[in-house]
């Protein structure tokens, strides 16, 4: 159970997975990342539908139920309970077929080389040991498989971005949610996919621009600038 407690240490999911699909709260901010997220996924992928993938770190399931809408058999796990039980709920409200499991990225569930894709967004930058869950993601993958990403980088930028501003002043982001001796430097994560047995990666900038005037939606761009979020894909080698 001390991965559980490392993984909650920052921010309680448990206790705020009411939130995932809560229009007015912070957390459903992040469903707006998946228009942008898949535009960049897209590239590598032509046609979604049969493809057998898994989301680690589902949390509410946005990124589940956009895959299964696109005809992928879907698989999710999150360490936090409640998290899956409020993703299970809305899944069969939405008459979505989606296998979600209880359980830690460091320790999946899977037997080997399981799936097409594996998708982790917004979660690396969370994990008790991301070695071990860069081990564990590229074991269920097949050969040729595809491994989608995003994560925070770790420098001055990032803290007075990520904490400072958008926690602690602009509070787009609940507080506590991020803990930036967390954050990853693209160096130190393309270090880990090589040793790991991942090649053909591709980094581009994935970067929060503020919300529409009218709507109200986060906006997100895919650009060169990874001086602070980014993105990428790579492939189990």
């Amino acid at each position: 159970m001390q991965i559980q407690k490392k993984q909650f240490d920052e921010y309680d999911y448990n206790l705020n997975a009411d939130k995932w699909w809560n229009e007015d709260a912070n957390l459903h901010a992040l469903f707006y990342f998946n228009k942008p997220r898949f535009e960049f996924f897209d590239r590598y992928v032509s046609n979604w539908q049969g493809l057998k993938a898994l989301d680690v770190g589902c949390g509410g399931g946005f990124t589940c139920e956009l895959m299964a809408n696109r005809g992928v058999i879907v698989s999710g796990i999150d360490p936090s309970l409640n998290s899956i039980q409020v993703a299970q709920e809305h899944a069969s409200k939405s008459g979505l077929k989606i296998d979600y499991r209880h359980g830690f990225a460091e320790d999946l569930p899977y037997d080997d080389n399981s799936f097409d894709i594996v998708t982790c967004v917004d979660v690396l930058e969370h994990v008790a040991d991301l070695n071990k869950v860069i081990s564990e993601i590229n074991r269920v993958l097949k050969t040729n498989g595809l491994f989608f990403f995003d994560t925070i980088n770790r420098n001055f930028k990032s803290r007075v971005i990520m904490i400072w501003l958008l926690e602690n002043i602009t509070k787009d982001i609940d507080r506590g949610v991020h803990n930036w001796r967390k954050f990853i430097k693209p160096k130190e994560l393309l270090g880990l996919l090589k040793t790991n047995g991942f090649t053909d990666v591709a980094i581009k900038g994935f970067n929060f621009k503020g919300r529409d005037k009218k709507t109200g939606e986060i906006i997100v761009r895919v650009d060169e600038d990874t001086s602070v979020m980014y993105i990428g894909k790579t492939v189990k080698a």
